[in-house]
């Protein structure tokens, strides 16, 4: 295990999946339910407002990957505000997506628990755990194939769902002429919890979104980037936010938003409502292929994460470490115990943990956000060379987009509703800050930039 170096065998067609696969998970399936209830249909203008800032983000990462070729989300910030900055950004980024991966692995734990009631959820979300784990273990190119195949299931499934429910709700198939669009302005209206729940709704919906940008970790040393990143950036993330509003308005047109359970998947409950049992049957598995699709996005994410950080001196050498694949081993063995510890959470609060661990990812990859958008005003000016892809109407656009995400952060934290989320939150913060100021100042480490690595 002497080799340092990861293997190149990632194509642009795995990159765009990843990044799917990893927006497209419990978020969706498992959390619109959580958005739902805080929000009723209204939760649609939730997701669309996100999705219009994740656009900007994804934006601004595009331009900078085109300047700065080699170098990661941990790189950018490193270069815009310093090593310190980069080293509380980037464990937070690890710290991110680990319990990402501990809610996503809870959240098919509860799907098994279909087919299987009687299993403990600790023992169904450990066997998700050990497979997530096996597959991460195999060169990055296996990796990428099986990624790329799990997030096509889960693509083609949620356009199944689409066209299926569509007709449902108007009367395609069943050739019932009933008008299920009622349920749209009944039990409350669009509206039925306010502005107030819409606001409420919004850390699920952010939580939702992240994985995007996973494209920051892989993309940056494909051949071509300023010409493959904005279309991939702007494929995608139309994709997605259609992907996850069209869903949502078909569930609260077939069955009132108020008789939406938080005990199974909405989109479950939806197809079993219809008489679709079989229906139901069937995208209760497709929906656990998405989950787990997710989680192995966030191995792949904190593996070469702490990677990254190990390259620049901010984490144990040992990190650097390499298998005979190319497999950060060590990474992924860390990674892999920290959700564990997910599995242990989920046998001690198993009726709590979803919501609890959905939280913390929300407020973490705002911050993550809020420091990309910072990251792009400080460093535009200061450009080695002209980037491939500009961000349109810079710098308004990615002011307001941190703004916006400032004051969505801010508004979160101080919500009663979020206070053991909000509080675990700050804490970590306060943590990686302490760690931050105590730490001596490293000289810059040659080949320090990103290695996450993709070949054509």
């Amino acid at each position: 295990m002497e080799n340092k170096n990861l293997q190149q065998g990632l194509l642009p067609r795995h990159v765009r999946m990843m990044a799917i696969g990893g927006m497209i998970g419990a978020g969706m399936f498992k959390g619109s339910s959580d958005t739902l209830s805080l929000a009723g249909p209204s939760v649609v203008f939730a997701y669309l407002s996100g999705g219009i800032l994740l656009l900007v983000i994804m934006g601004a990462l595009a331009e900078m990957a085109g300047v700065y070729a080699k170098a990661d989300i941990r790189e950018l910030i490193k270069k815009a505000f310093g090593t310190r900055a980069s080293f509380v950004m980037g464990w937070l980024y690890w710290i991110n997506w680990v319990l990402v991966m501990a809610v996503e692995i809870v959240a098919a734990g509860t799907f098994i628990q279909y087919w299987f009631p009687a299993a403990p959820l600790w023992l169904l979300s450990l066997l998700v755990a050990l497979a997530i784990l096996v597959v991460n273990l195999s060169n990055v190119k296996y990796y990428g194939e099986v990624e790329f195949w799990i997030s096509a299931v889960k693509v083609m499934a949620l356009v199944s769902f689409i066209v299926l429910g569509g007709s449902l709700l108007t009367g395609v198939f069943s050739g019932n002429h009933v008008s299920h669009f009622t349920n749209y302005t009944i039990h409350g209206g669009f509206f039925p919890k306010g502005w107030h729940g819409l606001f409420s709704s919004l850390l699920v919906v952010m939580f939702s979104y992240g994985g995007s940008e996973l494209i920051g970790l892989t993309i940056t040393e494909t051949k071509d980037a300023g010409r493959v990143l904005p279309k991939i950036i702007n494929g995608i993330m139309w994709r997605v936010i259609l992907f996850y509003t069209l869903p949502l308005l078909v569930i609260c047109g077939l069955i009132p938003w108020d008789e939406v359970s938080g005990k199974a998947s909405p989109f479950v409950q939806v197809l079993a409502s219809v008489g679709l049992k079989d229906a139901a049957e069937l995208m209760n598995f497709i929906m656990l292929t998405a989950v787990f699709s997710a989680a192995n996005s966030g191995m792949y994410a904190t593996s070469r994460m702490l990677y990254s950080l190990a390259k620049n001196g901010d984490a144990p050498a040992v990190f650097e470490r390499t298998s005979k694949n190319g497999v950060p081993i060590f990474g992924l063995v860390a990674s892999a115990v920290c959700l564990f510890i997910g599995v242990i959470a989920a046998y001690i609060t198993p009726a709590n943990v979803f919501h609890v661990l959905m939280g913390i990812p929300g407020f973490t990859v705002m911050l993550v956000w809020i420091s990309i958008c910072l990251a792009q005003l400080k460093l535009r000016s200061t450009y080695p060379a002209a980037p491939l892809f500009t961000l349109r109407f810079f710098p308004l656009s990615t002011l307001f987009t941190a703004c916006s995400l400032l004051i969505i952060f801010l508004t979160i934290l101080f919500d009663p509703n979020n206070k053991v989320s909000s509080l675990l939150c700050i804490g970590i913060v306060i943590f990686l800050l302490i760690c931050a100021g105590i730490r001596p100042e490293k000289k810059h480490r040659k080949n320090s930039g990103s290695t996450f690595t993709v070949g054509k």
